[in-house]
């Protein structure tokens, strides 16, 4: 990032300073009365054309194309953009005419903020157009947008492209790529759309702290901070899911947050150190009705973002209509290995992710290792929706053993398109089981695992006092919203996604 300025923005800012001694305010506090929209317009003139005699608009000015004593302009608001005409004569009179050849003309440049207020009608080639009888600078742009070009054929010249400009100034991309915003718009569709389907089933959104004295409910690496007043170490959330727990001993039967976690790790296309989860819990459920409540709320998303339950997702056609494959995780990786992993030792395990190039160390015991397996060998082969169950217990220390088998647990993972979505169990209930489970990670955290779990006593404290049976899961809501946007990174369904320190020029 440079300090020096451009010739371009050493030009804005003297046309600040003129605008200034010619006694106008680029930057006035006093209301403007915004009564009309460009897409509002676009849609309903045609219809209602006399509902349209009085508009105001306001947004940036984005291109303008002087012809004499009448120009054409053309304005971008929150909702599109729309043609405006600009007569002299009309909107001057006498010696202020001069003000529009300096105003309009000389100092007004693209990307500055404008108002306008007029009737909406039509040219001579059919385009709705604004004719504007007033025209007043709301707030001058001191940088030039870049100009996006496209020809007559639809060909984008000079587009605003580079990953690395867009994602550190989101700001100028989405005022120059319009289908930026369109994502974003899904995204919040597509929350808005999970709220209801929670929402009208009677679950209750709560709030629940992100500043923790333990980091629990996840196995992940956390981000450590001090709190001076009471001179103590505080880590932000990596899960909510203990405290959610904590609200269903307390006697509420179904409560969900969409939780802003935390986890200092990689970055990659579908990792940022700063995301959001969903995680909602139900007393006297389990794993079996939390699938089928799953598949009914994605396909519910699916067409409230999309209109229709069959998505694309690169070359492939993604379909959430329920219901979705279920398949264990043994099964799994004797499907894409040839293996059954299902009765090895950690030692055996550790042979075989030699076999196939999986780098180990002796810090990850018999559940890390099946991990690892499954990421490496079988993530990529679910492209579907794919419930993935029947865990290993020693991958899962928060979830209730399996009723019919021996050493499992009764967890699944949503697999999408090669990636986990969700995550969820039929809760584990038992506090002398939990507490011999936070017990075993303790010694995998002894044994150099920063990701084992902490012991939460008080989350004990908690199941002591009655814990009823439930079942709970997370949802990765931004690798959701890539999947219902057709993004293939993390980063585009991010207003402002983690990036490293800009380097001065």
């Amino acid at each position: 990032m440079s300090n020096e300025l451009s010739e371009q923005e050493i030009i804005r800012r003297q046309g600040l300073e003129e605008l200034r001694k010619m006694g106008i305010n680029p930057y006035p506090s006093e209301l403007f009365p915004v009564n009309a929209y460009a897409s509002h317009i676009k849609l309903s003139f045609d219809s209602q054309p006399e509902n349209f005699a009085e508009v105001c608009l306001a947004g940036r000015l984005m291109s303008k194309r002087i012809m004499g004593k009448a120009s054409f302009a053309e304005l971008k608001d929150s909702s599109g953009r729309i043609q405006l005409y600009i007569n002299r004569d009309e909107i001057c009179s006498g010696d202020d005419k001069e003000l529009y050849n300096t105003v309009f003309k000389r100092l007004l440049d693209l990307g500055d903020y404008i108002g306008v207020k007029g009737y909406v009608f039509k040219t001579q080639v059919g385009e709705i157009s604004v004719h504007v009888k007033e025209l007043i600078v709301l707030a001058k742009s001191l940088r030039p947008l870049p100009v996006v070009k496209t020809d007559a054929d639809g060909n984008i010249y000079d587009a605003f492209a580079d990953p690395e400009l867009r994602f550190r100034m989101r700001y100028v991309d989405l005022v120059v790529n319009d289908h930026v915003k369109d994502t974003f718009l899904k995204r919040s569709r597509m929350i808005h759309s999970i709220r209801d389907f929670l929402n009208v089933q009677g679950a209750l959104e709560v709030d629940t702290p992100v500043l923790q004295s333990i980091p629990g409910g996840a196995a992940a690496r956390p981000f450590i901070t001090h709190h001076n007043a009471l001179d103590m170490p505080l880590y932000l959330r990596i899960a909510n899911e203990l405290y959610l727990k904590r609200l269903i001993v307390g006697g509420f039967d179904w409560v969900y947050e969409f939780s802003r976690n935390f986890r200092n790790e990689g970055m990659d296309r579908t990792h940022n150190p700063e995301f959001t989860i969903l995680e909602f819990y139900v007393a006297y459920k389990d794993y079996y009705w939390m699938m089928e409540q799953t598949e009914q709320m994605l396909e519910k998303v699916c067409m409230d973002v999309n209109g229709t339950t069959e998505i694309p997702s690169g070359t492939d056609t993604l379909s959430f209509k329920a219901p979705f494959r279920r398949i264990s995780l043994y099964d799994a990786i004797q499907e894409h290995t040839g293996v059954d992993v299902s009765q090895m030792n950690e030692d055996a395990l550790r042979n075989l992710c030699k076999k196939f190039h999986i780098e180990t160390d002796n810090t990850m015991g018999r559940g890390k290792l099946i991990d690892e397996l499954f990421s490496e060998t079988c993530e990529k082969h679910f492209i579907q929706p794919t419930f993935i169950i029947d865990y290993p217990i020693e991958m899962s220390p928060l979830t209730k053993k399996h009723r019919h088998k021996e050493g499992l647990v009764e967890r699944f993972e949503l697999m999408v398109n090669g990636k986990e979505i969700a995550n969820a169990y039929s809760e584990l209930n038992d506090p002398i089981d939990q507490y011999e489970r936070f017990l075993e990670q303790v010694k995998l955290m002894e044994r150099g695992d920063d990701e084992a779990m902490f012991i939460d006593h008080d989350f004990i404290r908690s199941m002591e006092y009655g814990m009823p049976p439930m079942s709970g899961i997370g949802i990765g809501i931004d690798r959701l919203a890539m999947l219902m946007t057709n993004q293939s990174t993390i980063q585009e369904v991010l207003f402002f996604p983690q990036m490293r320190p800009e380097k001065p020029e």
